[in-house]
């Protein structure tokens, strides 16, 4: 197993899930954690990866996830920050010179190696990505 599963399956097993501890991205955003910020609006940061799977490759987390730990948990209030994740994703990879493509990526619970119960996107890009992924 890779790490990031082995991480994920950690996680589930502490009830990372269900709990309403602040995660690691929490103490991101409050400034508690260092990370290389690329970008900041009311809703949403960026940064760097702390562990690469690509030349480029960057989180894109709400400041708020009013329960949204994981994809499987929004609900339609949810659609608005959904789409500005998706957005700021794509107006960070344009500033981040991704012109010929990327991948965004979302882990969901245990099987989809969820590792931070806290809604996160990874942007990867600056290779060429293959297929099937996983």
């Amino acid at each position: 197993m890779s790490s990031e599963v082995d991480a994920a399956a950690k996680a589930a097993a502490s009830g990372a899930a269900t709990s309403h501890a602040p995660t690691i991205f929490d103490k991101i955003i409050s400034k508690e954690i260092p990370a290389t910020i690329i970008y900041e609006d009311d809703d949403c940061l960026a940064f760097r990866d702390i562990n690469p799977q690509g030349p480029i490759h960057f989180l894109v987390i709400p400041k708020k996830h009013d329960g949204l730990t994981q994809l499987s948990k929004a609900g339609p209030e949810h659609k608005p920050l959904l789409g500005h994740l998706l957005y700021t994703a794509h107006a960070v990879a344009k500033q981040e010179n991704l012109s010929n493509g990327y991948r965004v990526v979302i882990n969901d619970g245990p099987d989809g190696a969820q590792s931070v119960y806290h809604l996160h996107l990874h942007v990867i890009g600056g290779r060429q990505m293959a297929w099937p992924p996983g």
